[in-house]
């Protein structure tokens, strides 16, 4: 009888265990790893063709942002894709709402609407971003990178950059 309580009590403290982790994940943080080249040379993805090798780095994204949409200029974010919901992407966030900014390769200034961003990726020649198909909503952001906590050798904190002369609010 002993080995049944044991296995028993077991089994409920892993799943209560698994539960809470899970809902600690969605809730307030996650895992994802980058694929493609847009974001190089601030993360690096292998060159196999099966998403998460060992070569991809692997984010760590903070979710409390979502909550009153508290974003800063230079900050990496992962958002669903305006044409596609069941694509993730990891860009640089440019411009928030209100804010002026001028369009890369073009005379065109552009005031960003409210509830939207301008987002684009490091790797210009590589991305595709807001140049693509412009500002895309708030409601489609999922957090905001922290860090790279794969492969070991990059394990780190990921900077805020802005690009300079591009952004005002007039």
């Amino acid at each position: 009888m002993g080995t049944w309580n044991f296995l028993s009590l077991l089994t409920k403290n892993t799943i209560t265990s698994a539960l809470i982790g899970v809902t600690i994940s969605d809730l307030y943080t996650s895992i994802t790893h980058v694929k493609g080249a847009s974001m190089h040379p601030t993360f690096h993805s292998g060159t196999n063709s099966f998403p998460g090798s060992l070569t991809d780095d692997l984010l760590l994204v903070e979710k409390f942002c979502l909550r009153d949409y508290k974003f800063s200029h230079g900050d990496v974010i992962i958002f669903r894709s305006p044409n596609n919901h069941k694509e993730t992407f990891v860009k640089r966030l440019i411009a928030l709402p209100g804010d002026w900014i001028q369009i890369p390769d073009s005379y065109e200034i552009l005031k960003i609407p409210e509830g939207r961003c301008w987002v684009e990726g490091d790797n210009s020649a590589n991305s595709l971003d807001s140049r693509y198909f412009g500002p895309i909503p708030l409601g489609l952001i999922q957090g905001r990178v922290t860090h790279v906590i794969w492969p070991p050798n990059r394990v780190g904190k990921v900077e805020r950059r802005i690009p300079a002369g591009r952004i005002s609010n007039y």
